[in-house]
């Protein structure tokens, strides 16, 4: 990865101050590009300053990290020493909120030994969700993770969804965000049930968007209702999950949960495999919450 320029560290500052000053007045493609932008200064205070540091300076102060468990990322990193090693990634896909409160980034990661010259030890793509705070700048809520094998082609330029339609909704239109939270997480709790009643592939293309993303350890993301079904196919059994938290944005149109879950294989001999789950929501024209983004971050294997 190439190393950010002067110029582009003094636009993200001035769109940053610009977000402060304006009190959230700024349209969704500048809150998305901001969002993008500090993503970006996130991977380069990664090379700059060291992996720990870049996570203290971009974590809000509730941010969730897991390992393996969710856990306050602030308290975990700052009673970590420095990671050895050189960490670099890039947004491919961005999405936010009507409100500009709420969004979140992806796209892949790569591990070095030393210097951007090296070659990559790890591969992966990762998942941030990022909330705007009272400053108007964004700091991240909850990040999370998969490894995948070596590339076979450059990572794709950053794509985003249209922009939505209809008036953006301003702090004093807030929709009630716990009632809304309390009925994601109810969803959620009805897509368990039914993961349980009609089969995990079933329910979940009930359940998820056209141009849903299913993140699998070890394999590269699958994007699109075909491609997630026929991911979730290769590997077949029973999956049952438990919502721990959820949250929406000020305007009710992107929104995630999180949790525990247990995959059942169908080979009875192989044995469960229990992790934590993230899925993002995103509120559709007709009014229904769809999945849009689906990962899963298992616990290692209990040793023998």
């Amino acid at each position: 990865m190439k190393k950010a320029s002067v110029v582009v560290w003094l636009a993200f500052l001035l769109t940053t101050c610009v977000l402060a000053q304006s009190g959230g007045a700024a349209s969704w493609s500048s809150d998305l590009r901001a969002m993008v932008e500090t993503e970006r200064a996130f991977s380069q205070t990664s090379v700059e300053k060291g992996i720990r540091s870049s996570f203290l300076a971009f974590l809000a102060d509730d941010g969730i990290m897991f390992r393996p468990g969710p856990v306050n990322g602030k308290k975990m990193w700052g009673e970590r020493k420095e990671i050895a090693g050189l960490l670099t990634w890039q947004p491919a896909y961005a999405d936010m909120s009507r409100a500009g409160d709420l969004g979140y980034t992806t796209g892949p990661w790569e591990f070095r030994e030393k210097t951007l010259a090296d070659k990559p030890l790890g591969y992966g793509h990762f998942i941030t969700l990022w909330r705007k705070q009272t400053d108007g700048t964004y700091k991240f809520v909850l990040d999370i993770g998969i490894d995948n094998p070596p590339p076979t082609a450059p990572a794709p330029s950053l794509q985003s969804p249209p922009q939505p339609n209809g008036a953006r909704k301003s702090a004093a239109a807030k929709v009630n965000a716990a009632s809304e939270s309390a009925q994601l997480r109810v969803l959620d709790n009805a897509y368990a049930s039914a993961s349980k009643s009609r089969g995990m592939v079933k329910a979940f293309l009930a359940y998820a968007a056209e141009d849903v993303r299913l993140y699998r350890p070890g394999n590269f993301p699958a994007v699109g209702r075909e491609a997630a079904r026929a991911l979730l196919a290769a590997k077949p059994g029973t999956l049952g999950w438990q919502p721990l938290a959820a949250h929406v944005s000020d305007s009710a149109d992107i929104g995630y949960t999180y949790g525990t879950y247990e995959f059942r294989p169908v080979d009875a001999a192989k044995p469960a495999e229990q992790g934590h789950y993230v899925r993002i929501w995103k509120k559709q024209r007709d009014g229904k919450w769809k999945n849009v983004l689906d990962v899963i971050n298992p616990l290692p294997p209990p040793k023998a």
